[in-house]
């Protein structure tokens, strides 16, 4: 009975030692092999790949060349490309000044124009150009300039990328909602505003609009929003087209509610931009002839766009190091499809979102990706319809590790699960890309994605996943 009980204790200890010496490798196949059997990926495409990070080596890979949407992982391909194309220092300007004459009175026999280069951060809050400094540095330098009277209008000069501001292959539920905001090439406010909501007292009551913030006096708002159940919280969304002046708002906003408002997409940031500083400058006194517009209109009307005779102020964006921090960490999809334009415009091509991917994946495809392997149609990974493999996302964060930029870049990478990774979230796609090093010391570039999976908490089995690497 006592050798019984020896061998059976001497056969556990065996086991339990032979568990504990697995390698983090071990432990995430099998991991791995558990997730893939979950009810929630029954019907799911799964990948995942795990490199060491100071050789490159592959150490665990499934379906790792399989094509998936990566929803906004693909942040991470566009900011190496930015850095690497741009270089961290690189700032965007914005001009403002006059075309005509000022006569000796202060009349200014000409427009103000503000010309921008497509800058995403222009009178954004996250920086110190926020648009109440903006537009007091402007009308500081057009006081200054001896200018009291404008016989003429303020022009927002958007022609810099052209007048399509989303990417093909976007979602109309998406487009008019803050995250759905396209470029501009006079960017503003991160091209969006608020609207603030009051639910009704019961659920389907009518949800009443408060506010605008700033006014919106030029948006008609279509309100179709009902209120939702106790705990439903925010299913509103905005259908807001490009150069539209009219929004409908659709959904149901939740009673107890712990928010006041949703934010929408600018329809044309460059007129906001232009209408925010004529209202300032009649504000202080100078009035103005003509209405606020922007060269996009002016051409629509056959009306040649006048240039700038003399320069004002310039206002310079934070360098590209701060742009891409706040680019990965708050999952800015304006600020990928503004980098990618700009890309396309500092190779020498046309400034748009297609000649971009395509300056995107050639520039990684001299570096030995397969082109086929990086189907990419957007900036931001807002499409459903953009397809790269795990194994190309891991070689471009191995890559960037050799890069004098690199430091900025992996500061970038927001903390998730104890790990410096990018999160990526569309309809039924959750993905994650990044960086880890273990109690070891074990450094690590991992990429999973899942496309396709059902029901809710699909990140907490991810998480379990990686939990192996640690």
């Amino acid at each position: 009975m006592f050798k019984r009980l020896a061998f059976f204790l001497l056969y556990c200890l065996l086991v339990s030692s032979s568990l504990c010496a697995q390698s983090p490798i071990q432990k995430i196949d099998k991991a791995y092999a558990t997730f893939l059997a979950d009810e929630q990926t029954k019907y799911a495409s799964l990948s995942l790949i795990v490199l060491d990070a100071n050789t490159g080596k592959t150490l665990f890979a499934k379906n790792e060349n399989v094509g998936l949407a990566t929803a906004s992982t693909l942040k991470t391909i566009t900011a190496a490309t930015a850095f690497s194309i741009l270089g961290k220092d690189f700032q965007f300007q914005t001009t403002l000044g006059y075309s005509g004459s000022i006569t000796a009175d202060g009349t200014l026999k000409g427009d103000l124009i503000i010309k921008g280069s497509g800058d995403p951060t222009l009178g954004s809050p996250r920086y110190q150009n926020k648009e109440s400094l903006v537009l007091s540095l402007w009308a500081e330098a057009i006081k200054k300039a001896g200018i009291k009277r404008i016989e003429g209008a303020v022009i927002g000069d958007d022609r810099i990328f052209g007048t399509q501001t989303t990417p093909e292959g976007w979602v109309w539920q998406d487009i008019g909602n803050y995250y759905g905001a396209g470029t501009s090439g006079l960017a503003w406010r991160e091209n969006q505003f608020d609207i603030y909501l009051r639910p009704g007292a019961k659920t389907n009551d009518e949800v009443s609009v408060w506010k605008a913030v700033p006014e919106m006096p030029y948006i008609r708002m279509v309100n179709e929003v009902k209120t939702g159940p106790s705990g439903s919280g925010d299913k509103v969304y905005a259908f807001l087209p490009p150069y539209s002046n009219t929004a409908y708002l659709r959904g149901t906003w939740g009673l107890g509610i712990g928010k006041s408002s949703i934010a929408a997409a600018l329809p044309d940031p460059a007129f906001d931009c232009a209408y925010r500083l004529q209202d300032t400058l009649k504000k202080l006194g100078i009035t103005i002839s003509k209405p606020a517009t922007t060269s996009r209109v002016l051409t629509l009307n056959q009306v040649e766009s006048p240039a700038i005779v003399q320069k004002l102020n310039t206002i310079s964006s934070p360098p590209l190091s701060e742009i891409v921090y706040w680019f990965l960490k708050k999952s800015i999809n304006l600020y990928g499809e503004t980098l990618l334009k700009t890309l396309a415009l500092q190779s020498g091509k046309t400034p748009g979102t297609a000649s971009g991917t395509a300056t995107e994946i050639n520039f990684w495809a001299a570096k030995g990706i397969d082109k086929q392997a990086m189907n990419i149609i957007d900036g931001s990974g807002l499409s459903p319809g953009n397809r790269v493999t795990t194994r190309a996302m891991a070689t471009v964060l191995f890559e960037a590790q050799h890069e004098s930029w690199f430091a900025d870049y992996y500061k970038a990478f927001p903390d998730y699960n104890d790990m410096k990774i990018k999160s990526g979230t569309i309809n039924d796609v959750s993905a994650f890309a990044g960086y880890h090093t273990d109690s070891a010391g074990n450094k690590y570039i991992l990429v999973i994605n899942v496309n396709n999976y059902s029901g809710s908490g699909i990140n907490r089995k991810i998480f379990k996943v990686l939990d192996a690497l640690k």
